[in-house]
């Protein structure tokens, strides 16, 4: 597997060592409040960890551990993953970050940085971002990296936002930003 650095994090794949911190963020309530999943004991965290392992081996991609790269800190983790969207297989990007970390640009950082590796490194072409319609703050996150023109669909039997991401946009995305980056 492959590591990635930003500003503030390490994104490293999720180990077992992990599991302690990663029970506690996905046992709280706020951080689930909108997780298909909804909040997650022990036992179902375990299994989340074991997919994660799954998608590193069979897929070379998945959710990847966040940490603070001064405190060393679990902040959470972002990735993209197999999802079936629609009757298709997509790659898609999630992110979910500890609530003590929520605010700070953490998760669009991370995301950034995913995005980068997904599409300059990896050459996919292209990631979808499923969003719960009332999670604001997570459609705020998919907007500042690039996601647009966000449709309805059901996923899970839930209505969510999806919305895609091709390959050619996110170079255009960073050209656009290296040309506005010039004009200071």
């Amino acid at each position: 597997m492959f590591e990635l650095e930003t500003l503030r994090l390490r994104l490293r794949p999720l180990a077992t060592g992990d599991l302690p911190e990663l029970s506690a963020m996905l046992a709280d309530p706020e951080v689930m409040r909108y997780s298909l999943r909804g909040v997650c004991d022990q036992t179902a965290t375990r299994i989340f960890l074991d997919w994660c392992f799954d998608c590193y081996i069979n897929h070379r991609t998945g959710p990847l551990a966040l940490v603070d790269k001064d405190e060393r800190n679990f902040v959470g983790f972002c990735g993209v993953s197999p999802e079936r969207v629609k009757g298709t297989a997509e790659l898609s990007l999630g992110y979910r970050l500890a609530r003590r970390y929520w605010g700070q640009g953490l998760a669009t950082e991370a995301a950034i940085a995913v995005l980068g590796h997904a599409f300059d490194d990896r050459r996919f072409n292209s990631v979808v971002a499923i969003v719960e319609p009332a999670h604001k703050a997570s459609l705020r996150v998919a907007e500042k990296v690039g996601f647009e023109r966000f449709e309805t669909c059901e996923f899970h039997q839930r209505p969510v936002c999806l919305s895609r991401m091709r390959r050619a946009q996110w170079q255009q995305r960073l050209a656009a930003e290296a040309g506005t980056a010039g004009m200071d």
